[in-house]
């Protein structure tokens, strides 16, 4: 199937001369996942300017960022959150995703909250979800970049509560099942329309497990470890459930992603770390899977 665009080589741009505006989407990564029963990690945080695409949270589309020519712009990819260590103590958020340069105000999207085993969720660009045994609260998203996370009742089979979402806030505990996910949202800035974003999944110890949400979201896992985050999406980790017989663990965050869109009559041809440029009607797209930079 055709999306109807062609790879461009690198070096290849002509920029016109002065400032001109770069629509982006910046996504942090996603947070770990809660171990032995717990509860999914959040989504990074969620921020678009392209078009009029919903942004995190589902809030309208950002300004986009104005660029000048000869200007050193660093993109930073967050990574995904690392699973606890053990039970006494949470996965970890997400890192930070941003653009950042000498003439504008740096654009950052926030790790996502970690998962954790028995305690309330971590606040990040979307927030944990709570964990099992009690009645325990999920981490509180960003405004406008992630939902937060869902809470838990003391329920039979002691699950989590599942990791927020981009555009939905994660599920509760249902009976004796982990909460689900939230759904993350979908862009078309790179010229297919994808759903990054997504919350992780909690967890019983063995009676049930909640899906990942839509973007990434990692599913949890009653009878062993919970699924990691897709990557480059920032989806939250999934929560691992039951050790016996196969770990237990929650899974690691998703990494986050930088996607840059400017007119081809501006585009420079100069950029490190992104992958190799696409054009899409009159735009040049620039993919950052990891840390990079573009000049203007």
């Amino acid at each position: 199937m055709s999306f109807g665009y062609q790879v461009l080589g690198f070096g290849s741009g002509a920029a016109a001369a002065g400032p001109y505006s770069c629509s982006s989407l910046i996504i942090a990564g996603g947070g770990g996942g809660g171990c032995f029963g717990g509860s999914g990690g959040g989504a990074g945080g969620y921020r678009n300017s392209y078009a009029s695409e919903t942004s995190g949270a589902n809030s309208s589309t950002e300004t986009p960022v104005t660029l000048v020519p000869d200007t050193t712009y660093t993109v930073t990819v967050g990574a995904g959150g690392a699973v606890a260590a053990n039970t006494d103590t949470p996965a970890f958020v997400g890192v930070d995703s941003s653009l950042a340069g000498a003439d504008i105000t740096t654009i950052t999207s926030a790790g996502g909250g970690y998962g954790v085993h028995n305690n309330d969720g971590g606040d990040g660009g979307c927030g944990g979800g709570g964990g099992f045994g009690s009645a325990f609260s999920g981490g509180s998203g960003t405004a406008a970049q992630g939902e937060d996370g869902g809470s838990s009742a003391p329920v039979a089979g002691v699950p989590g509560a599942g990791g927020g979402g981009a555009s939905v806030a994660g599920g509760n505990n249902a009976g004796s099942a982990g909460g689900p996910g939230g759904n993350g949202l979908s862009s078309s800035i790179n010229a297919s329309a994808t759903s990054r974003s997504g919350g992780g999944g909690g967890a019983s110890r063995g009676t049930g497990a909640g899906a990942g949400g839509t973007g990434g979201g990692g599913a949890g896992n009653a009878g062993g470890s919970g699924t990691v985050g897709t990557v480059n999406t920032g989806g939250g980790g999934g929560a691992g459930g039951d050790p016996n017989p196969s770990g237990g663990i929650g899974g690691a965050g998703g990494k986050g992603i930088v996607i840059l869109r400017m007119p081809t009559a501006n585009y420079s041809g100069t950029s490190s770390g992104a992958e190799t440029p696409i054009v899409d009607g009159t735009d040049t797209i620039l993919v950052f899977n990891g840390d990079g930079s573009y000049t203007g």
